[in-house]
């Protein structure tokens, strides 16, 4: 009896042994991962990536052009830059030129289309530019393959770091809001029927009339040709590089996993691969104490609450015309604004407006003062507005912020406003709305409690799969066996022909024996009457 209850408690002191040398939640093992990433908003999620696999013991290596717009080092991981040929002023104007183009006076749709053609020439030719600066970097190339990276983590929209994982041979992670003509739904072999999937830059729902169905397919069908020309710029640096022809969508077949910068709280039901996981929301977790000085501004509001405006990180300023009209709608009502703004500023800027140049966004989102959020619907002001449960008034600017704001204007949390014909009178009329209308805040706390309410923090789930793909060297098993069926065969087309050519030889013989019988009938019956 004493040797039995003696052998019990050895055996639960050594499993107690066990399980506390257990890792808790973390593993032990580190790696090597190479950051490649685009500049921009794009950049957030993917630094805030790189920073928590550098804070867990991995060694991250950022490869990023001495010029930049946000770019730059951080704490927990080791920054590697190359020389571009072209300066920041030739960013900054640009920029100033798409600014101008974005906030002006509305343009008829001809004019609106090649302005922003042009537009979207400039912005690729100056990131092609990037690339071949990188790829023709035979030091800075050497040196990348000599590490033996476990994985590259890159925004596939800027294809730079995806042509350079191709060329290491390691497998990718790609991190992506979408891509402008639904290459990645190519790319992933993800069903993406024009019957119910809204192309981008349509404005269409997932329930579509029959009109809007037929400029859904219409553009489903041009969409290889619109990635043809917005792409082809790559075409030779991917060849000069590589040293051999091959495409951008072959190239993004072999991401190991596509980390989607959304979730089913903003985009429309559809069709997911196993290899693409959701991380919608991924920015809200950086979260950082206001200074005094803004939190006593905040404070100070009382009982009205602020009011946050941002137009994202690529239109902190906006032509002096345009201002005036926002400067008079904030006049006009009794919320403090705190603006994201480097603009020329007025000498009779409203007591209770507080311009920045660098606004603390989703810290202010975060904040119980907090009452509506002016913001252009770029993905990341979007979430944060989602994620705290803020109204919003909308000012899409370009890409998919039309897309965006157009779905949660159909969830009914924000009002969408164009920056083109926007008055004073009118933003005032939207702000009031969103405030006031206690409908808005309602229904936008529960798409906020459906958004937060997940098993895993969409950060720690991105930094997850980039540690599985690290760990087991890529994610062959998520991998669909669609791509390796040609077009026939993924549509059955090659089967449907074999069963037509069936069913017709079926039906031909079918003929010919009723045919045959028929005149053999025709015979027997003729003869009769002969006899």
């Amino acid at each position: 009896m004493h040797l039995g209850i003696i052998l019990c408690l050895v055996i639960s002191k050594v499993s107690s042994a066990v399980l506390d040398q257990r890792p808790s939640g973390k593993s032990s093992w580190t790696g090597k991962l190479l950051v490649v990433p685009m500049d921009g908003s794009h950049w957030t999620g993917v630094k805030a990536v790189a920073e928590e696999l550098g804070r867990r013991g991995h060694t991250v290596i950022v490869v990023i052009p001495e010029i930049s717009m946000r770019l730059g080092p951080g704490k927990h991981y080791i920054t590697k830059t190359f020389p571009v040929n072209y300066e920041l002023d030739l960013i900054n104007e640009v920029l100033t030129e798409h600014v101008r183009e974005v906030t002006g006076p509305g343009q008829s749709l001809l004019k609106s289309v090649t302005s922003t053609a042009a537009s979207l020439i400039k912005m690729f030719n100056l990131m092609v530019s990037t690339s071949e600066s990188l790829f023709q970097n035979q030091e800075l190339i050497e040196f990348l393959r000599e590490q033996n990276f476990d994985a590259v983590l890159t925004d596939p929209a800027l294809p730079m770091g995806a042509i350079l994982a191709y060329n290491l041979s390691v497998p990718a992670v790609y991190m992506l809001r979408g891509m402008p003509c639904g290459i990645d739904a190519a790319a992933t072999a993800c069903p993406d029927p024009p019957s119910y999937i809204p192309r981008f830059y349509t404005r269409n729902s997932d329930r579509m009339t029959f009109s809007q169905r037929v400029l859904n397919f219409f553009v489903s069908i041009l969409e290889p040709l619109i990635c043809k020309f917005l792409y082809w710029p790559y075409e030779q640096a991917t060849f000069n590089f590589l040293q051999r022809d091959v495409s951008l969508t072959e190239i993004l077949n072999t991401g190991a996993v596509w980390l989607m910068r959304y979730d089913f709280s903003l985009e429309f039901p559809k069709p997911l691969m196993p290899n693409m996981q959701l991380i919608g929301g991924i920015n809200c977790e950086i979260r950082n104490p206001l200074t005094k000085e803004v939190e006593e501004f905040v404070k100070g509001s009382g009982e009205h609450g602020i009011v946050v405006f941002s137009l994202g990180s690529l239109v902190s300023s906006i032509p002096k015309e345009k201002a005036a009209i926002f400067f008079t709608a904030f006049r006009m009502i009794p919320q403090r604004v705190l603006w994201r703004y480097t603009g020329e500023i007025p000498d009779n800027v409203p007591e209770n407006v507080k311009l920045m140049k660098w606004l603390p966004q989703n810290d202010l989102l975060g904040h119980s003062k907090a009452k509506a959020f002016i913001t252009h619907g770029g993905t990341h002001g979007i979430y944060e507005g989602i994620c705290h449960g803020v109204p919003m008034v909308m000012l899409p600017l370009f890409g998919d912020q039309g897309d965006n704001v157009h779905r949660m204007a159909t969830r009914g949390v924000g009002v969408v406003l164009s920056i083109h014909d926007i008055t004073a009178e009118t933003l005032v009329d939207a702000l009031n709305t969103v405030i006031n209308d206690s409908s808005y805040k309602q229904r936008m706390e529960k798409l906020s409690a459906i958004h937060n309410d997940r098993p895993m923090q969409p950060l720690d789930l991105a930094v997850y799969w980039t540690e599985f793909v690290m760990r087991h060297k890529g994610a062959d098993h998520l991998r669909p066996a669609a791509h390796e069926l040609n077009w026939l065969q993924y549509h059955s087309l090659d089967v449907i022909g074999f069963l037509l050519f069936i069913v017709l030889i079926v039906t031909l013989a079918t003929f010919k024996c009723c045919a045959l019988c028929w005149r053999r009938c025709c015979r027997k019956s003729q003869k009769r009457k002969e006899d």
